[in-house]
């Protein structure tokens, strides 16, 4: 089974303008949506329309709380969060206009006994089982929370995918996930350099593999992906060709058609291929990737 945690999901009320955001005024929206956000659920929800069986987990508060599960449960994810006694799930505002402006929620308080209860559901994962770790912790959490948890399961046979940036992603290496996914621009922010090369991407995807990391993969927008597999093999994809709506929950997207790629056939080249498909039936999209999309952009790589 799949697991993602995603520690502070969010309704996206997502507004379109005409024009710019005009301040002091009354902006009327020509077209409004809202989507079920976050990083963990974005890929549990790419996950479900490709078939893979997985289970939503984190933690969710008041009404908009089950406005949320409700609703993914309604596209068919399953879910079983961590109800929170105070708060509510936040709601973001994406703002498309003439430039894009988020404004993002706080999102509710998680205690000890609320960490507590998510550990317990990890307990219960072993060999077979796979887990995505994606986003960033929120601050009322200590900032070695995914060190904590992949201690938990160190020698439980669970692969570990971890989404994250920075130090957040740096000081997981050393308890040796599956799989970490930044992106080219966070990769050179962890080394202080800017890389521009596939030469100079695959070295520092190799300092971090030297660190712990069994498979690197990263994503690079409309230059496609790479990946340097535990076997020291470096793979490559373009992009296939199509217009950019979207770039929220591509990464994400890309995350989940990799896993379910290579839990399909063990095979690296399927897991990159499936994934920069999916990745790039996100970005063409105005939501998430659905199975459609993904299997006509399939076809053309």
């Amino acid at each position: 089974m799949i697991y993602t945690v995603t520690f502070n999901p969010a309704i996206d009320y997502v507004v379109h303008l005409p024009g710019s955001l005009q301040l002091d005024a009354v902006n009327r929206t020509t077209q409004e949506e809202y989507q079920f956000g976050g990083k963990g659920i974005n890929v549990s929800s790419v996950l479900n329309a490709l078939g893979c069986e997985n289970t939503a987990l984190g933690f969710v508060a008041g009404p908009t709380g089950r406005w949320l599960e409700d609703g993914l449960r309604a596209q068919g994810v399953h879910t079983d969060f961590i109800h929170l006694d105070e708060g509510v799930t936040r709601i973001n505002v994406k703002i498309k206009a003439g430039e894009e402006t988020e404004i993002n929620g706080l999102g509710p308080r998680i205690g000890e006994a609320d960490m507590a209860q998510l550990t317990a559901q990890l307990d219960r994962l072993g060999p077979g089982d796979a887990l995505v770790l994606a986003g960033s912790i929120p601050a009322c959490l200590a900032g070695d929370t995914y060190e904590k948890i992949l201690v938990r399961l160190e020698g439980r046979g669970v692969q570990v995918v971890v989404d994250a940036t920075r130090d957040l992603l740096v000081n997981v290496l050393q308890y040796r996930p599956f799989l970490i996914k930044p992106n080219n621009h966070e990769l050179g922010e962890i080394f202080g350099r800017v890389l521009t090369t596939d030469a100079e991407i695959t070295a520092c995807a190799a300092m971090l593999q030297a660190r712990g990391a069994r498979n690197v993969l990263v994503s690079m927008a409309g230059d496609g992906a790479l990946l340097l597999d535990e076997h020291g093999v470096t793979h490559r994809m373009g992009v296939p060709k199509g217009k950019v709506l979207n770039s929220v929950g591509a990464g994400d997207s890309m995350v989940a058609g990799f896993l379910a790629g290579y839990l399909q056939k063990g095979d690296y080249d399927w897991a990159l291929k499936l994934g920069t498909a999916a990745g790039s039936a996100t970005a063409f999209s105005l939501g998430l990737a659905t199975r459609e999309k993904i299997d006509e952009l399939l076809a053309t790589l």
